[in-house]
């Protein structure tokens, strides 16, 4: 495998998404660079208070290790204690408008190594939608875009990463879906290096043509408190997923990983309620009923 060019390629997605991320809400990112002290370091990309996103972050990673933690080989035992890299490219984005949807998009790519022995790869990543008052155009919009980026590796791709995903974005203790779903792909490395790399720059790639489009048909819609409320408390079931779920981000802190960046991803305003549940007929359940259940959207 060609290490160089996966590093070098995550590093040219971040840029050129964060180029387009700042043309479309008009305020600059700010730039971190940091260092792991075990091995390795990266950029966060954050915007705070622009003119689309509340809280947005676009980071870049290349970090190595002695010893893979135990979420990184949760599905492959016989790599523990090898030594490693992970590398990669993970953002999300939370947008003000309550009738924009929060965005989450990841590739990735790992390395084990051990002395003597042919390294072991594996590419992983996807993108999700997370709507607050979905539109059915904006939901389809995204799930074809995923679809159409997936093509060219098989028609048997798309629904695999559609179901994927959908079983992987769900809060068990909540039995519901984090979202309205997307892809989601992990451990591959069958067709060889080329093949799994240029699917996972397929997806890298889609992004903003999945999610662009979208924030310019909402960012004007007119809002009030009750919306802003209830976005609010949707975005507790965001938090609750990545701090109880997400394997990406106990990957991070397993490995020592640096905290400002692995929770970069909170949004900024969150609500909690006991036991609350929407009214019937308004636009609240209406998420409910129609965009969390997984579904056929293309």
């Amino acid at each position: 495998m060609d290490s160089g060019a996966v590093r070098a390629y995550f590093r040219d997605l971040q840029s050129r998404i964060v180029a387009e991320l700042e043309a479309f809400d008009g305020q600059l990112f700010r730039t971190d660079a940091w260092q792991r002290p075990e091995g390795g370091g990266g950029i966060s990309r954050l915007i705070e208070g622009g003119g689309v996103f509340e809280r947005g972050g676009v980071n870049f990673s290349d970090v190595v290790g002695t010893a893979l933690p135990a979420s990184a080989t949760a599905e492959r035992p016989q790599l523990a204690g090898r030594s490693w890299e992970a590398m990669g490219v993970s953002l999300v984005l939370h947008p003000e408008n309550p009738y924009c949807p929060t965005a989450h998009m990841n590739v990735r790519c790992f390395v084990a190594r051990r002395e003597g022995e042919e390294p072991v790869w594996w590419f992983g990543g996807g993108m999700d939608l997370t709507p607050y008052y979905g539109e059915e155009e904006d939901v389809r919009h995204f799930h074809r875009t995923c679809r159409d980026a997936l093509a060219p590796f098989g028609e048997a791709i798309h629904p695999k990463y559609k179901q994927w995903c959908d079983e992987y974005f769900f809060l068990k203790h909540r039995n519901e879906p984090r979202g309205a779903g997307g892809i989601f792909f992990d451990d591959l490395n069958e067709g060889g290096f080329e093949r799994c790399f240029a699917l996972t720059r397929a997806v890298g790639d889609a992004f903003t043509r999945a999610y662009l489009p979208i924030l310019a048909r909402r960012r004007d819609t007119p809002y009030g408190e009750r919306e802003r409320d209830f976005q609010a408390y949707r975005r507790g079931r965001y938090v609750e997923f990545n701090l109880v779920w997400d394997r990406g981000t106990l990957f991070g802190l397993q490995s020592g990983g640096r905290t400002e960046s692995i929770l970069m991803s909170m949004p900024p305003v969150v609500k909690w309620r006991y036991d609350w549940k929407p009214e019937a007929g308004t636009p609240e359940a209406r998420l409910y009923e129609e965009f969390l259940p997984p579904r056929d959207w293309v």
